[in-house]
């Protein structure tokens, strides 16, 4: 059995209020689950979700990050002005800022490298279009995207963060994958990750983002890679969140 502490993160994209996260907080902190925790709401309410979850196990983490320094880059964010608002994650490389704000593989990997080196925690995001896995490159795809991490930080460091699988077909369209087919990608995560550093592989946890709802959270989450998942829209209900928390202890 691992002994990889499962982690599940919410991602609320470009939603909520301040009444609304208000609402959303009171109720996660009425319930809060046992599992690793972390919310990563817009920029702008960031601190609110730092003082919301104040006193709580539970931590706040940014949707994306600058893979520059502080400078003359206007409407960038650095990893040091998140931590210094309160973040201590950060997720990197969305499918949505891969394929709507044009962030290739290399970008990817930088701002990984700048997450660890600004003191944030990444959860790297990885996964294949439909067409990409209907020609049947799934594992091709995915392993140029962990490459291009790795090719900006050692694999011991991604065992201070995370990776989640996210199959592009499956996000937002209600679409799943099976248990068994993400598993099959999880394992050949970690095969891959084991080829540079076999401790670091088995340490790292690897999420499952894609559709994940309290339905389906359980079988998924029993699969022996798949540490926890990076939750979209059903992260956006409190109580859909922490039924899918609760199917991760």
């Amino acid at each position: 059995m691992s002994m990889r502490r499962k982690l599940v993160a919410a991602n609320w994209k470009m939603n909520g209020s301040r009444a609304e996260n208000a609402r959303w907080l009171h109720g996660f902190r009425d319930a809060l689950p046992a599992c690793e925790t972390v919310v990563c709401p817009p920029f702008v309410y960031l601190s609110q979700v730092v003082e919301g979850l104040a006193g709580t196990a539970a931590e706040a983490g940014a949707q994306n990050l600058s893979d520059r320094t502080a400078g003359a880059w206007t409407g960038e964010v650095t990893a040091e002005m998140l931590v210094d608002a309160g973040a201590k994650w950060v997720i990197v490389g969305h499918s949505e800022r891969r394929a709507a704000y044009g962030e290739g593989d290399d970008l990817v990997g930088a701002k990984a490298a700048r997450a660890f080196a600004g003191g944030l925690r990444p959860i790297v995001c990885v996964g294949e279009t439909l067409a990409q896995r209907e020609a049947g490159r799934t594992q091709e795809v995915v392993a140029a995207q962990l490459d291009a991490v790795l090719a900006h930080c050692a694999p011991a460091q991604l065992v201070g963060g995370a990776i989640a699988y996210e199959p592009v077909w499956a996000i937002g369209t209600g679409r799943t994958a099976t248990p068994e087919q993400a598993q099959e990608v999880h394992a050949a995560i970690r095969a891959r990750l084991a080829e540079r550093d076999a401790g670091a592989a088995e340490a790292t946890r690897l999420l499952y983002g894609g559709s994940v709802k309290p339905g389906n959270a359980a079988e998924l989450f029993r699969q022996s890679d798949i540490d926890g998942g990076l939750i979209g829209g059903a992260s956006l209900v409190a109580a859909d969140f922490l039924a899918i928390c609760a199917a991760a202890i």
